[in-house]
């Protein structure tokens, strides 16, 4: 073997040990990204009153179902990005409570971008609902408006917390509800503003007085976000009346 062939063999070495180094840290990037996530504040969740007052179920793949007796009204949840999704059961709980059955969806590593079409098939399961809304909070309102975009005619409106759409869903004639807090840090208020066009002329914009990003669910504080000046459960009480408004 002479020098060349050697010099060319050691140099399509060092390649091979950069790239599997490249990889190798892309992969470890990756894991310590996914791992890093808003757990669920259990304790709150278990003292959240209307969660001992519904029935509610899980299902194979992790989605959460809340029953109320003789519901006609349904309610597909994406859990906001990087969120345990368990952590908006009461906000659920709540909404199951005023007679809305709730689908709570879990997504591939918190993360509702990698799931977006989580909502197929699962009005099929309900025939007894009568009117169905989709939405979501934060990254996961964004994606229910997305996947909405292909399946207007499946659905009666929509429903942003913290959120807005990507989508034009302009031109339909969906019943759109977004509601936002005063203290909300995280939600990008020019990105928001910016997309309102993407809605109905119509649609209805709530700001919560003293709500923050976070309050939506039961995850405690986020990064960024402003600092709230009414209770956890008061946010998601507000919340749900505007949304049995909308859907009522």
């Amino acid at each position: 073997m002479n020098f060349s062939e050697n010099r060319r063999k050691r140099k399509i070495w060092i390649i091979t040990a950069f790239v599997l180094l490249a990889l190798l840290m892309i992969v470890a990037a990756c894991a310590i990204y996914v791992g890093d996530y808003y757990r669920a504040d259990q304790e709150a969740i278990e003292a959240f009153a209307p969660m001992n007052e519904v029935t509610f179920r899980t299902l194979e793949d992790g989605t959460m179902v809340f029953e109320p007796e003789n519901a006609d009204v349904g309610f597909i949840f994406y859990p906001g990005g990087k969120v345990d999704y368990t952590a908006y059961q009461p906000l659920m709980a709540a909404c199951a409570k005023q007679g809305i059955l709730c689908v709570l969806v879990k997504m591939p590593f918190n993360l509702a971008v990698l799931d977006m079409n989580a909502a197929d098939g699962i009005q099929e399961k309900y025939p007894e609902i009568e009117d169905w809304y989709i939405g979501g909070h934060s990254l996961g309102g964004s994606m229910a408006a997305s996947y909405l975009a292909d399946h207007t005619n499946d659905y009666k409106g929509l429903i942003l917390l913290g959120s807005y759409s990507t989508a034009d869903l302009s031109e339909t004639d969906l019943e759109v509800l977004s509601v936002y807090g005063s203290e909300d840090r995280v939600l990008n208020r020019e990105k928001y503003d910016e997309n309102k066009s993407n809605l109905p002329p119509d649609f209805k914009e709530v700001v919560i007085d003293g709500g923050c990003h976070s309050y939506f669910g039961m995850y405690g504080a986020q990064d960024g976000d402003g600092t709230p000046t009414i209770g956890n459960e008061e946010q998601i009480h507000l919340t749900v009346a505007n949304i049995v408004k909308v859907t009522g």
